[in-house]
């Protein structure tokens, strides 16, 4: 099933944000609530961001396809137009639409999990795994 597919199943009793400062507010009170990083989902040009209280399901979508890099851990991650996930408390789990660049290939995420520690484990539908301090992906600066 296709993201936009997914999200069109999820939308009915969905709450559903536009435009992007409201969308900004919005994740970043999604995040928070399921003890995230903030700056776990860059949020430029974000254009709708939605929520299924009931099933967990969360989509962004935004204008154009994005990479950033998460300067902490010297890491490139791209995020599509659309990115989805099922929510709970510490975890994204059934991801799409995040790649992370390791060394020459860009590998696909599946899976987010934070721990008690401080860490934050990315999954891949393979089952590798990489670790990192939560620290890292808190929201940055800008300037």
């Amino acid at each position: 099933m296709s993201s936009q597919q997914q999200i069109q199943s999820h939308r009915e009793n969905a709450e559903i944000f536009t435009g992007e400062a409201l969308c900004k507010q919005k994740s970043h009170e999604l995040l928070t609530k399921f003890s995230l990083p903030r700056g776990l989902i860059p949020l430029t040009d974000v254009t709708e961001v939605g929520h299924n209280a009931a099933t967990g399901f969360v989509w962004v979508r935004r204008k154009k396809k994005t990479n950033h890099v998460f300067r902490m851990i010297s890491r490139k991650v791209s995020y599509d137009c659309e990115v989805t996930a099922f929510v709970e408390d510490r975890r994204m789990r059934n991801l799409t639409g995040v790649k992370s660049k390791e060394l020459l290939i860009w590998v696909t995420v599946s899976d987010i999990c934070v721990t008690d520690g401080g860490k934050i484990t990315f999954g891949t539908p393979a089952g590798l795994s990489r670790t990192f301090p939560a620290t890292a992906f808190e929201e940055e600066e800008e300037g």
